[in-house]
């Protein structure tokens, strides 16, 4: 089952005095920000609270972002820390064979034989390729570009990702 949110990064720090924030966002290349008009804040405390963007800028390492009705720099401090959220009603849906990456959160990772070799917990966007970080039933870590060498399969519907463990794992 889809979520009807993803998280795509977290309030890095307020700036300036009129309640601008910096918000980085997982993915560097990410333009989600520029998509939306909305976001969906998890502030430190577990609370959400749902935001409309009024203004939005690249900045360097990540967003510059002024918040409807947070207009002093006291309130953007209170969401320091917070986490990102956009809701999927607001993106345009994946071509064929791209997916939303928070859709791949949490599947299981199986080799091309079936057998198991974990749960997808992460994806790092710090390079060509995005790298799967799958941890292991022992919580060792194996750590595999998503590109088609690698990624035979994602089938969503069945929760998991067939791959073909790099040969250092095999």
């Amino acid at each position: 089952m889809s979520s009807a949110h993803f998280e795509v990064g977290y309030v890095a720090r307020a700036r300036g005095l009129d309640g601008q924030v910096i918000v980085r966002t997982f993915d560097p290349r990410s333009q989600v920000l520029a998509e939306v008009n909305r976001a969906l804040l998890r502030l430190r405390s577990g609370e959400l609270l749902e935001l409309a963007i009024e203004q939005r800028a690249p900045a360097p390492r990540g967003w510059l972002v002024s918040f409807a009705g947070i207009g002093e720099r006291g309130r953007a401090d209170e969401l320091t820390g917070a986490r990102v959220l956009v809701f999927r009603a607001d993106l345009e849906p994946p071509a064929e064979g791209e997916y939303f990456q928070g859709d791949l959160i949490g599947l299981a990772v199986v080799n091309e034989e079936g057998a198991p070799l974990g749960t997808l917990e992460e994806i790092w966007n710090n390079g060509p390729a995005p790298t799967l970080v799958i941890r292991r039933s022992d919580g060792e870590e194996i750590l595999a570009p998503f590109a088609d060498d690698f990624v035979r399969e994602v089938d969503l519907e069945r929760g998991r990702l067939v791959l073909r463990p790099p040969e250092l794992f095999e």
